[in-house]
């Protein structure tokens, strides 16, 4: 059974080649590296050619369109069983693939995504960012078990992170599986709408070493909301039964409103959120008290 695992990259050529090795030297060989390469200014096609190894594609995008886009552009050229997807600044750690696979065959057949963990290098489980921090994310308390209501588990926190997972081909029906026009929380977006077509195995052992980068997008709080109003948007028929994940979701939106200092609009979603669970006031109190700041974590990775 063939796993195609897609490597999407702008840039980055000096961290590329060591994630492109993590996957190259698995246990399990027989794969596809799709290399997209998202209209990068730097000679990206050169630091792919560079590796010998005929289990390579590289795909070049002629205009840059994000992460998302880039995985479905990997995803028309995919010809393996199961999808994986890489990050040019992580490592997959040895025999990730093969774990993942022996999982599969020891699970209902209904189960289309199997996701573990990963240890994160530049930040800590506080959201807290410098040299010397490191995370274990998703934590392990929060973790899906099968048969629980996964799709409301999963409104309220993401536990899948792309480079952590192994799905299935047909796990979803889309032909483009990611939101082009999220250019953050397009995992977790992508997670509630699987959560809706099958079933997902969560292992809490790690398959993943993350690095924070400076130009990561789990830093940039303006893109993170961003991807959170796209959630709101396109999953408004499942949100309007699960008030109460909606309302933690407008909070979130209001709570970066309040950081930047633009009041109005945090009014506007915290009065949204309480109108959709009064339950939340106290929390929805603390805000505007100026009593907290930091945001709930919802992304298990960078």
């Amino acid at each position: 059974m063939k796993i195609s695992v897609i490597l999407p990259t702008y840039n980055r050529s000096d961290c590329l080649v060591a994630a492109m090795n993590s996957v190259l030297s698995q246990s399990y060989e027989d794969l596809e590296l799709i290399v997209v390469d998202d209209a990068s200014t730097e000679d990206i096609e050169r630091v792919v050619r560079s590796v010998d190894d005929r289990r390579i594609t590289y795909v070049r995008r002629l205009r840059n369109g994000g992460a998302a886009a880039a995985r479905n552009t990997g995803l028309g050229h995919a010809k393996g069983d199961y999808i994986a997807f890489q990050d040019s600044d992580d490592l997959w750690l040895p025999g990730k693939l093969q774990k993942q696979l022996t999982l599969f065959s020891s699970i209902p057949s209904n189960v289309g995504a199997v996701t573990g963990a990963k240890i994160i290098y530049g930040r800590d489980n506080e959201q807290n960012y410098g040299p010397g921090r490191v995370a274990y994310a998703p934590i392990p308390e929060g973790r899906l078990r099968l048969g629980e209501d996964q799709l409301g588990h999963l409104l309220v926190e993401n536990r899948i992170s792309l480079q952590n997972a192994l799905f299935r081909k047909n796990c979803i029906p889309d032909a483009e599986w990611f939101d082009v026009c999220a250019k953050a929380n397009e995992d977790w977006e992508f997670a509630i709408r699987l959560a809706q077509h099958t079933s997902i195995y969560e292992d809490i052992e790690p398959v993943v070493l993350g690095f924070v980068s400076h130009d990561s997008i789990s830093r940039n709080r303006r893109k993170e909301t961003i991807g959170v109003l796209r959630i709101l948007k396109k999953n408004k028929d499942v949100l309007q039964c699960r008030k109460k994940q909606r309302s933690l979701m407008l909070i979130d939106v209001g709570r970066y409103f309040h950081t930047v200092g633009k009041k109005r609009r945090m009014i506007r979603f915290l009065a949204a959120a309480l109108k959709d669970y009064p339950l939340h006031v106290k929390l929805i109190g603390s805000i505007l008290l100026g009593k907290l700041f930091k945001r709930r974590p919802r992304r298990p990775a960078t």
